[in-house]
């Protein structure tokens, strides 16, 4: 079986886009988690406790886009 190589084109595309999509998942994240305990006048401590939320909620959301992104564009091959 021949050994199958990586498909530095396809790796270069990934790369790209989950720092584009990242920042942009995180950065509305942080900011809608800012945005409501600004707009319910919540404490520091809670505005915090919200961004950090929503921000897991962000990663998360990046760990799936790229989990089918690599389904699509195959590093290997």
């Amino acid at each position: 079986m021949a050994k199958r190589g990586i498909n530095f084109k396809n790796l270069l595309t990934l790369v790209s886009v989950a720092i584009l999509v990242g920042v942009e998942f995180l950065g509305v994240a942080v900011a809608a988690g800012w945005a409501l305990a600004g707009l319910f006048g919540l404490s520091q401590t809670l505005e915090t406790v919200l961004m950090t939320a929503f921000g897991a909620l962000g990663v998360y959301a990046l760990f799936v886009f790229m989990r089918r992104a690599v389904t699509v564009e195959p590093v290997r091959g």
